[in-house]
């Protein structure tokens, strides 16, 4: 067992978080990290035991550009700063991993510049991925070459060449003892090269037996990373899609699925999220802002590693702009949120997770599913704790059977329930959930947390309204709007069954008249 087998991550974007301009001007150094002390106590207080942080390292705009993986970004402070930042990390009690961004540079990178201006003769361009001076880009470099996600502003790296492989591994040996760090996460591991992350993982292994390795992996079977030659653990995409669409769709079959999918894949203890600097934050995501509970629950309470995102505690919106993510990344004031029930919530699973090693290392048992609740047990060591759901907007009774007697206390709702003969009764609040601890396992519960009443919200697309609305336009499609061609395409959708979070996003994102068009006319 490592401490991150146990982990509670906060994740932070400190670009945004603490205000830094969006572009680097490589002026003067502004000790924004100094600004973090505060986050820190916050951390500990909800029980988080790990963080998360990146990118921090010299770049010129995002972060994920790297000009030199050595000197902290200007925007943020330097090198002390972050030493210091460190030390009072785990002076509190929390473990820090920083984002290691090596799948590409920035083209201010050192040894980019040196391809541009000695062109042929420069000793680095195997550094990089078919480098062709034939070609040319939007730069006018005079040549072309491979790049991350079609962004010529990311170079991407030859992880093949020993030499590459070797200055990472010193800039990682560089980043432990100049900063005591814990772990990285690599940023897109699912498109790194293996041979580079085994020659990693090689290289944490020897400096520490419990230096973590997490990787950026959207699809795919997790497997193939998370094993004794590679990574240690890999961002649980598949989990977080589950969790926020299991909720808008009522469908507790897609988020239990997923668990037993996963589960066949292996023993592995997955980093489990429902947002982050790339996504939108959950809060926006859910239509009925009350599955916040439950959602939660389900987070801290399912077999992996939990990770908050800075600010999402606090239910803060955000949602993905066609050109920007800036709206995901904000700046954010603590002293703002202060006494934040969702903060308490958070809090008090963050506190159920530290006291109880069932949730950590125990085994996982479906107790009760259908398309509304959901039930299961965390068992480890003759230890039972039960986590129950319910996205139903009224209060529900379901019965669970097979675990042992007792009296069983809700973390959240200070609810209890009676196991006799290893049956028992459990009453679910409406859209909402609880963990539920054994009177045998002792610590300091926290207060019953009442959030505020969420007024049943609609769903962005009601579809008894848009089919109404779609019933009243008569005009051909030639003549429709975006809009009314969007609601006809969903009328129609509707007719041939239930509409999916995926089906409705989807046709929201369609906002081009030709398109929509056709898709109306493809319904016979």
């Amino acid at each position: 067992m490592s401490w991150y087998d146990e982990a509670f991550f906060y994740h932070i974007y400190p670009l945004g978080l603490l205000g830094a301009p969006k572009i680097n001007d490589y002026g003067e150094t502004v000790h924004r990290l100094r600004e973090l002390d505060p986050w820190i106590a916050h951390m500990k207080e909800m029980g988080a035991s790990g963080l998360y942080i990146g990118p921090l390292f010299e770049s010129v705009g995002h972060g994920y550009e790297t000009t030199d993986y050595k000197k902290v970004d200007r925007r943020l402070g330097d090198n002390d700063d972050l030493k210091d930042f460190v030390a009072k990390c785990h002076a509190a009690g929390i473990r820090v991993v920083l984002d290691g961004v090596f799948n590409h540079t920035g083209r201010d990178f050192f040894a980019f510049k040196d391809i541009k201006e000695k062109r042929e003769n420069s000793q680095y361009i195997d550094w990089y991925r078919n480098v062709n001076f034939h070609g040319n880009n939007e730069y006018n470099d005079g040549f072309s070459y491979d790049n991350w996600g079609g962004y010529n502003l990311l170079v991407k790296l030859n992880q093949r060449n020993p030499q590459v492989q070797e200055y990472i591994c010193d800039v990682i040996q560089f980043w432990r003892d100049e900063f005591a760090i814990d772990g990285i996460r690599l940023d897109a591991a699912d498109v790194l090269d293996f041979g580079f992350m085994e020659r990693l993982r090689r290289k944490a292994d020897e400096m520490d037996c419990d230096f973590w390795l997490l990787g950026e992996v959207i699809h795919g079977e997790y497997s193939r990373w998370v094993n004794a030659h590679t990574l240690h653990c890999v961002t649980n995409y598949a989990l977080y899609k589950a969790l926020y669409s299991g909720h808008n769709d009522h469908n507790y079959f897609e988020i239990a699925h997923t668990i037993k999918r996963l589960g066949d894949m292996g023993t592995m203890r997955l980093y489990n999220f429902v947002d982050n600097h790339d996504v939108e934050r959950i809060y926006s995501r859910l239509r009925n802002k009350a599955h916040f509970v439950p959602v939660h629950v389900l987070l801290f309470a399912l077999p992996g590693m939990p990770s908050i995102y800075y600010g999402s505690e606090f239910a803060i919106e955000g949602r993905k702009q066609r050109h920007s993510d800036d709206s995901l990344r904000p700046m954010v004031n603590l002293d703002d949120y202060a006494d934040n029930v969702y903060c308490k919530l958070i809090t008090a699973l963050g506190m159920a997770r530290k006291e109880t090693l069932a949730l950590s290392y125990g085994s996982y048992r479906e107790l009760y599913l259908s398309t509304k609740q959901y039930a299961f047990a965390r068992e480890l060591d003759g230890n039972c704790v039960v986590a129950a759901v319910n996205n139903e907007s009224r209060d529900v009774d379901i019965k669970i059977h097979g675990i042992q007697d007792g009296v069983y206390t809700g973390v959240l709702s200070g609810d209890s329930f009676e196991v006799k003969k290893t049956q028992a009764t459990i009453r679910l609040r409406a859209d909402g959930g609880d963990i539920y601890i054994p009177e045998g396992i002792v610590f300091d519960r926290p207060a019953p947390v009442q959030l505020p009443a969420v007024e049943k919200q609609k769903e962005e697309l009601d579809i008894d309204e848009v089919v109404a609305k779609a019933n009243t336009v008569s005009k051909p499609y030639e003549e429709m709007t975006v809009e009314e061609l969007q609601n006809a395409i969903l009328a129609k959708m509707a007719k041939n069954g239930a509409l999916t979070d995926r089906m409705r996003q989807d046709v929201a994102q369609n906002t081009h008249r030709g398109s929509l068009l056709n898709w109306v006319r493809s319904f016979r």
